[in-house]
């Protein structure tokens, strides 16, 4: 069971991730994505495997060092319940991003693939949006005053 739980956590985000890569100018999408209820059917996930292993999740956030926290992963409804942290973290990221390079017009070719980066590795490509963002923001900014 925590083997499909693990799975479904990512499953229940993906559709979400679908329509803001491959349907980012399709109407529905960006009300979708503007919605932080997109990830309560992970955060579901979530409670179902960290329910069971509270205590051990509570100790090892509480008082956090590095052999608890590996002792906590190595119970597999304990990183169950931390992948699904992940994944939900990742798709509220992910949203503020797609949100964000709208705003900022930025092609849905360059947001796209930083998309797809945010799900594999969210911290390379935040760090990647904001360097991107920065000028861009700037320029806006500058643009506003302008005017």
């Amino acid at each position: 069971m925590t083997g499909f739980l693990f799975d479904l956590s990512f499953y229940l985000a993906a559709p979400v991730w679908l329509l803001m890569i491959f349907a980012p100018g399709w109407g529905p999408t960006a009300r979708i994505a503007a919605s932080p209820l997109t990830v309560v059917p992970v955060l579901a996930v979530y409670l179902a495997l960290a329910v069971p292993v509270l205590p051990e999740l509570w100790a090892a956030v509480s008082s956090p060092d590095i052999d608890g926290f590996r002792e906590l992963t190595a119970d597999a409804s304990a990183a169950g319940a931390i992948w699904a942290q992940v994944i939900a973290w990742d798709l509220l990221l992910g949203q503020w991003m797609f949100l964000e390079a709208r705003r900022l017009d930025v092609h849905p070719l360059v947001t796209g693939p930083l998309l797809v980066l945010t799900i594999l590795l969210s911290l390379f490509a935040l760090l990647l949006f904001l360097a991107l963002r920065t000028p861009l923001t700037r320029r806006r900014a500058a643009s506003r005053l302008a005017h």
